[in-house]
């Protein structure tokens, strides 16, 4: 096909010549996008309020701005499928639909750096987005160069109607090149692991690419599928856990807090299991209608800055025996964090745990429940701290050595 010459042949046996080296994602990326609870809404003669054109990422900015989420650390507000018109114009060029978008796009990203926030946009590694919009196949150097013009800081590359493993990939590492070229600081978020899953990916070489790495199925408003997520993520911890670090951080897929089918543990539980596991955290509901307790748990600083840690540590679970989970993580400053999940389906139940099954039996810690904001007290070695946790809830503790006098915890 003559597309397909557009396109330099690489090989990925080689690939970190060309790897993302762009001093970006040295923590997990945050902000908020629409996918979960505004999908591919586009009658906005019907349903202006869910309809995706300019006047919703503007409202999402402006509330991101003034109601404490960027002070909290989100700062990029990324558009999903279906921005596009069908058609690019006559010199190749991707255009936004003109109803939905007329102001443009560097007009909106413009809008949003007004906010002192970051804009993000959506492409897909095929033919087609995943919802039949232009891909990108045969105009990735056109493309990067077109979000560099209009002021992009993030792009997120789907995988739909793609031409099969090699070129799939092929096409992830040009990108990433074409990306470097425009000199313009731009994230790099990819879904080459998911689509690839069937045939072995490497995720060495993901990791070289990619800022931000999704490598299974979407989340939808269920905390079934939460489940299924982490419950993956979990058993490929081992391989994930080294390619998962500053600069290419794991993507869990979206936070659903505040969305309709996640009860108030739940919400807590999926933004607490995200956080110790170095996920991306993107939010993906309606800001304009959030409930102030699930705000609360959004805004929750202490359990972001766990998520934030400057070591970029993927949590790892130690302890699985019905219906109790555990996972520990390494923090920077000789500190810890750990999420205890319960699986019940009756009654709160206690949980017994120490710094030796913990993996830090060494010395005094101070521990603190970061989701109520207490401090537990001073614990070593096999001393035990109970803790009651809800069904479907979680306690997270950060652990901080006794001796750090005056240390914050975040």
């Amino acid at each position: 096909m003559r597309t397909i010459l557009l396109f330099i042949s690489v090989s990925l046996a080689v690939s970190a010549v060309y790897s993302l080296d762009n001093g970006l994602a040295r923590t997990p990326p945050m902000g908020w996008n629409p996918w979960v609870r505004f999908r591919c809404s586009v009658d906005c003669v019907n349903y202006p309020e869910t309809c995706i054109r300019e006047e919703l990422f503007m409202e999402m900015a402006d509330i991101v701005a003034s109601e404490g989420y960027k002070d909290a650390g989100y700062e990029f507000i990324n558009m999903d499928d279906c921005w596009m018109s069908k058609q690019r114009d006559a010199q190749g060029i991707l255009q936004p639909d003109p109803q939905r978008f007329p102001s443009g796009i560097k007009a909106l990203a413009d809008y949003v750096h007004s906010k002192g926030l970051k804009f993000g946009l959506y492409q897909d590694m095929g033919t087609e987005t995943c919802d039949g919009y232009p891909g990108i196949w045969g105009h990735i150097e056109t493309d990067a160069k077109t979000y560099a013009e209009w002021g992009v800081d993030y792009v997120k590359m789907d995988g739909c109607h793609n031409l099969g493993p090699t070129l799939f990939g092929e096409g992830f590492v040009n990108m990433t090149r074409a990306l470097n070229e425009t000199k313009r600081p731009i994230v790099f978020s990819c879904e080459w692991g998911f689509d690839m899953r069937l045939h072995n990916p490497n995720y060495t070489d993901i990791a070289l690419h990619c800022n931000s790495m999704r490598q299974y199925n979407d989340v939808q408003d269920s905390w079934d599928q939460v489940i299924n997520i982490l419950n993956w993520y979990t058993g490929e911890q081992k391989v994930m856990s080294q390619v998962n670090g500053p600069g290419n951080f794991i993507d869990m897929d979206f936070i659903v807090v505040g969305d309709f089918a996640l009860s108030y543990e739940q919400a807590q539980s999926q933004f607490a299991l995200w956080s110790i596991m170095s996920s991306a955290l993107l939010m993906s509901s309606d800001l304009r209608k959030m409930d102030p307790k699930m705000k609360e748990i959004l805004l929750n600083r202490e359990v972001i800055a766990i998520n934030q840690d400057k070591l970029g540590k993927m949590g790892l679970m130690i302890y699985s025996k019905s219906p109790y989970e555990v996972w520990a993580k390494e923090l920077d400053n000789d500190c810890f964090a750990a999420v205890i999940l319960s699986k019940a389906y009756d009654m709160p139940h206690n949980f017994t745990v120490t710094m030796t099954m913990l993996g830090y039996p060494s010395q005094p810690y101070a521990v603190r429940d970061v989701i109520n904001h207490r401090d537990l007290g001073t614990f070593v070695k096999d001393e035990p701290l109970s803790l009651t946790v809800n069904p479907s809830g979680v306690r997270m503790l950060k652990a901080v050595p006794s001796k750090k006098k005056g240390f914050k915890v975040y």
